[in-house]
């Protein structure tokens, strides 16, 4: 892990002490990750991260995460109506009418156990 910042330090041009300064984070936590005694915080990963223009994720893999596919409404209507070709836009309102409802319901529920 350690690599991937030492590795985007250069290619900006900074070290650790700059970054440290400019960051405000303590010198020692980039000593301890380069031994391998510690990894930053999450918000501090962030820091960094968003300094170098990179995800958290990155930082940590040297990969980004891979994005989702995005589900369109047809993906949705062959799902639940097992690809039937003739859904009308009748049956699609109720479907979404439908889990409105249900979402609605829920979140009720949930309002109702936080107040308890």
């Amino acid at each position: 892990m350690y690599s991937i910042f030492a590795e985007l330090a250069q290619k900006h041009g900074v070290t650790a002490y700059r970054l440290s300064k400019e960051l405000g984070i303590n010198q020692t936590i980039f000593s301890d990750w380069k031994r391998g005694r510690s990894t930053p915080k999450q918000d501090k990963l962030k820091k960094i991260a968003d300094y170098f223009g990179v995800s958290v994720d990155y930082l940590m893999t040297g990969e980004e995460p891979q994005s989702k596919p995005e589900v369109t409404e047809h993906d949705i209507k062959v799902a639940l109506f097992n690809g039937d070709k003739e859904v009308t836009d009748e049956m699609w309102e109720e479907v979404k009418n439908f889990a409105e409802m249900v979402a609605l319901k829920y979140r009720y529920k949930k309002n109702d156990n936080n107040e308890s």
